[in-house]
């Protein structure tokens, strides 16, 4: 067991629940509940601030998956966990459910999580399992034991090593303080254009540190410890790559800056971001502003995890980056078509008329159209993959920025953002083509501003205005201007912007119609200087006329007005007199 202070984060989607628990809890010592959330948008929210200020507020997040009783909530909690493994390797999860399937428990032991106790253990065995799994151990009720503490005394009967709690609190303390330094070093090395002689400093002191953390490890773990740990971890049944991956990265955190840390960073800011309302701010219309607000959070958080699944697939492939320029289009059709399947569910059954339809199977004969009017049109995908597969340069508005920096992170966000709502768009594309006005799929999906079959029509009328005057207009426009417009989250919804691109190459390739649309915008912009020249000598010419000819022609008129009017008072009071 631990002696660290127990911080946690509790989810739970039960309101008495919680209250109840967490009044329980207030009153154990050295146990600090930082929050409590009844979502894992809201859980995620947290964290996410939580890194930015200080990542030791929490150490532990102790959760229901799903309300244990829908298999959906179930799924999505499984995908919680996979998520939060993902984002936060070093965190421990412990499960508080009331799920007792074993199916279910061993994949949730398969994606990485530490623990489970179910609903109903006492608190004071529920506080010694907490301290297990945050002492850096695992523990998994079995519901033939008797307590949680015959469970523990059956894990190891070995008695606790001579000194062992004070060993193990030296060395953490060590190890937490070479990391922090380990970091800074880090971070100036990556700090472009520093001199040479700095740069081999920083490197020398970079290597004494490493060398520092593991002589720590070595000589603070006895070696019948070490004995003993692998006789526990030789009797746990074969563990996922994802969660060896875990544990590695909890006893030894890398020391550098990795592709997956920097894919972590940026898919956490975009978490965050998901929190914002979703509303469609721009003047564009968009597939999913047919979705009510929690689905289409729901389908843009499937696609982002998607993808964190799809880049772990090609790291360990070894995916050269001069491959990725071929396999580029069918990653994202493959994306696209996991998408689809987890989001309306792989088995989903509708009635129309006497006939049961497969939905995805439906949805997926529209491939062909979906990648070639959505999916092969998403910008800058080469430049995302590479990023983050290989923390390639980001070029922005002509300039070259590393991976790490600020630009370079703001313009992957930027790229991402756009890539997750146009993938989600792709996803219901062929739905509003094929089933739009079901009445079980507009229960389901829909707005309740587009339901009736009238809004349905003019919202797919918006939609086919739209596809039209993006290939004959808009993306010339944008091709002749060298941008890309794309979408992004924003605090206030989903909003537009535009980023420059060099697309020489697409506008030598342009005919018809949009190449027709570029030579007007060119002879615009050649006669506009002239146009606003003559209007600004007619207009000159007209001020002078106004002002200087009828103005003065006024003046005079009027002035001889007045001094009529003041001979005829003068020569009125003369005559009044005499």
């Amino acid at each position: 067991m631990s002696d660290r202070p127990l911080k946690l984060l509790l989810i739970d989607q039960d309101p008495i629940f919680r209250l109840g628990l967490r009044l329980a809890l207030e009153a154990i010592p050295d146990l600090e509940i930082t929050a409590v959330v009844e979502s894992y948008t809201a859980a995620l929210q947290i964290l996410v601030e939580i890194a930015e200020q200080d990542p030791n507020q929490v150490n532990l997040v102790v959760l229901e998956l799903g309300n244990g009783r829908s298999n959906t909530s179930q799924q999505l909690g499984l995908q919680f966990c996979g998520q939060l493994r993902a984002l936060y390797p070093n965190l421990p999860i412990l499960l508080l459910s009331s799920i007792q399937e074993q199916g279910l428990l061993l994949a949730a032991k398969s994606i990485g999580v530490n623990g489970y106790c179910p609903k109903g253990t006492p608190v004071s065995e529920l506080v010694i399992a907490m301290q297990q799994v945050v002492g850096g151990g695992s523990y998994w009720f079995d519901q033939t034991q008797t307590s949680i503490t015959d469970a523990i005394h059956r894990v190891s009967t070995h008695p606790p090593f001579p000194l062992f709690k004070l060993r193990n609190n030296l060395r953490l303390s060590g190890i937490n303080y070479i990391n922090a330094t380990l970091s800074a070093v880090t971070g100036q090395l990556q700090v472009p254009g520093i001199p040479v002689l700095d740069r081999a400093i920083l490197a020398g002191q970079r290597r004494e540190l490493l060398a520092a953390r593991w002589l720590l490890n070595q000589l603070l773990v006895a070696p019948q410890e070490r004995q003993e740990d692998n006789i526990l971890l030789a009797d746990e049944p074969p563990v996922s790559p994802s969660l060896s991956s875990a544990i590695q990265q909890t006893q030894i955190p890398p020391p550098l800056l990795t592709t997956a840390a920097l894919q972590s960073a940026l898919f956490a800011s975009c978490v965050t971001k998901l929190q914002f309302p979703l509303e469609n701010v721009t003047d564009t219309p968009l597939e999913i502003d047919i979705l009510r607000e929690q689905k289409k959070r729901e389908l843009l958080y499937l696609i982002l995890q998607k993808l964190a699944k799809q880049l772990d697939e090609l790291r360990v492939s070894q995916i050269e980056i001069s491959q990725l320029s071929g396999v580029k289009s069918t990653l994202i059709g493959d994306l696209w078509q996991a998408a689809v399947t987890d989001f309306f569910g792989k088995f989903s059954l509708i009635k129309l008329g006497q006939q049961k339809i497969e939905i995805v199977n439906l949805l997926l004969q529209n491939t062909q159209a979906v990648q070639t009017e959505i999916l092969n049109k998403i910008p800058l995908t080469f430049e995302l993959y590479s990023y983050l597969l290989f923390q390639t340069e980001m070029y922005i508005d002509n300039a070259s920025y590393p991976a790490v920096s600020i630009e370079a992170k703001n313009q992957a966000a930027m790229i991402l953002e756009n890539f997750l709502i146009q993938v989600a768009n792709g996803v219901v594309q062929p739905l509003l083509n094929s089933l739009a006005d079901v009445e079980i799929i507009k229960q389901n999906f829909y707005s309740s501003r587009l339901i009736s079959t009238r809004e349905i029509e003019r919202f797919r009328n918006e939609l086919s205005w739209k596809y039209r005057y993006n290939n004959y207009i808009n993306e010339a426009q944008a091709i002749f201007e060298s941008r890309y417009e794309i979408f992004v989250i924003a605090p206030r919804g989903i909003a537009k912007t535009s980023i420059y691109a060099p697309r020489n190459q697409e506008l030598a390739k342009l005919s018809n119609i949009p190449l027709f649309v570029t030579l007007i915008l060119e002879f615009s912009d050649a006669i506009a200087p002239r146009l606003k020249s003559l209007v600004a000598f007619v207009g000159s010419g007209i001020v002078f006329i106004l002002t200087q000819i009828i103005g003065r022609g006024l003046g005079l008129i009027g002035r001889g007005i007045l001094q009529g009017i003041g001979s005829v008072s003068l020569i009125e009071k003369n005559f009044k007199r005499k």
